[in-house]
């Protein structure tokens, strides 16, 4: 049995199935499903071959042999002139935001004058 709550009462009172099928809804009927817009691939299997098409050489290898040395420096600037440069900028803008924070803080906790 349903319940519903009455408006009158406020309290709960068996409710007829009628009051849970709204004749405004209609049952739920699946559709027909859409027809495929793709439905073939573009390109065949066979077509493709067994040899994949990369954009350029497998350069993995010998990056793995330039951060794997031992030569004293961070791995973050192993890659020369353009690391210490995005390394030093990123240091540069924490820094000034830091300051920044605290000049804003400062700013803040001074009494207004009137």
């Amino acid at each position: 049995m349903y319940y519903k709550l009455s408006g009158v009462t406020q309290r709960l009172t068996g409710a007829p199935a009628a009051a849970y099928n709204p004749q405004g809804l209609r049952p739920v009927v699946p559709p027909a499903s859409p027809p495929m817009i793709f439905a073939s691939p573009t390109k065949l299997v066979s077509e493709a071959g067994s040899q994949v098409e990369y954009l350029g050489a497998n350069r993995v290898p010998d990056l793995q042999k330039a951060f794997q040395t031992a030569d004293g420096v961070p791995v973050h600037l192993k890659r020369g002139y353009m690391d210490r440069l995005l390394y030093r900028s990123t240091m540069g803008l924490t820094v000034g935001g830091v300051l920044y924070c605290l000049m804003a803080l400062y700013i803040a906790a001074q009494p207004r004058n009137k």
